[in-house]
């Protein structure tokens, strides 16, 4: 039976975590998160991973984007030889030549990110779908060996992505496209035709569960209710997002506790058809929302949780 779990513990982005076997001796890899909102640049030596070093994503262009990923190496590096650099990206990603054949969320469409990014920094880059390599990592133990089989991974941000380990190894498709979970339907009536000039589509699990979603609900239901802890933090503040319905559903807001719930609702949705496409040991939830934890899990089994 599938089990899942928020990726928040098993997160290798902080000082002290190990990771044997990944790396030879003394080599500095780097590596590199580029998400919608922001981006996290962290160390790999001797099987010790650094803090990471955050700065809101330059969402202006392509060359701004290849810039800040540049910089951001360099400045990890500090002088030191660069054995490879490692690059995780919510793009569609030909992972056989780095070429990144769609992107939403990061201005990079068709841009050769590999070949770029080698010629800028001169060493061995590796750039994959961000939730293909996470699923990946999650399928691993701290040690870098292998303790999941079947995994699916649900990265729930400012999109919602996926990743796919089957037999311990990613499942990336024909065309690097497989595992985008986020643009399955889960809300749609089956008489309403697509709305093909919209991404993300109407109904799609990135439509109605990811952190813009949140966001939106957020706002609507502070609105809506002046006097709970979100709608007093509206007024104060002049704004609102879903981090503050997080921060209060865990003190206990009724109305922040239902919009939880509705988010979870949604995402277990998306959970449930994961696992009966895949048939997977776990599905793992990582990203931004994933801040809510074992939170978020709990709500969809009990009425309250704090």
């Amino acid at each position: 039976m599938s089990q899942a779990r928020s990726a928040q513990p098993r997160n290798r982005a902080s000082t002290g975590v190990t990771a044997g076997g990944l790396g030879r001796p003394g080599e500095l890899i780097v590596g590199v998160d580029v998400g919608g909102t922001k981006v996290s640049v962290a160390t790999l030596r001797d099987g010790r991973l650094g803090d990471p070093k955050l700065s809101p994503t330059d969402l202006r262009g392509a060359d701004q984007v290849i810039e800040q990923i540049v910089s951001g190496v360099l400045n990890a590096a500090r002088g030191e030889t660069l054995a490879a650099v490692g690059i995780g990206i919510p793009s569609v990603v030909e992972f056989a030549t780095g070429l990144v054949r769609s992107s939403v969320n990061i201005p990079v469409q068709d841009v050769p990110l590999r070949r770029v990014l080698e010629q800028a920094l001169g060493v061995p880059v590796f750039v994959d779908n961000d939730a293909t390599v996470a699923a990946l990592a999650e399928a691993h133990d701290e040690q870098g060996r292998l303790d999941v089989r079947h995994l699916v991974m649900l990265t729930i941000g400012t999109g919602v992505g996926g990743g796919i380990v089957i037999g311990g190894r990613p499942y990336r498709g024909a065309t690097g496209g497989a595992g985008e979970i986020g643009h399955t339907l889960i809300g749609v009536e089956h008489d309403i035709p697509p709305a093909t000039e919209r991404s993300p589509q109407p109904g799609s699990l990135e439509a109605l569960a990811a952190g813009h979603e949140l966001d939106r609900l957020t706002r609507v239901a502070a609105a809506s209710n002046p006097r709970s802890a979100i709608g007093l933090a509206l007024a104060k503040s002049g704004k609102i997002a879903g981090p503050e319905t997080v921060a209060a559903a865990r003190a206990g807001d009724d109305v922040a506790i239902e919009l939880l719930r509705l988010l979870g609702r949604r995402v277990g949705i998306g959970v449930a058809n994961a696992i009966n496409t895949f048939d997977p040991d776990v599905v793992a939830i990582g990203g931004g929302v994933s801040a809510a934890g074992e939170f978020l899990l709990c709500l969809l089994y009990t009425s309250r949780c704090v």
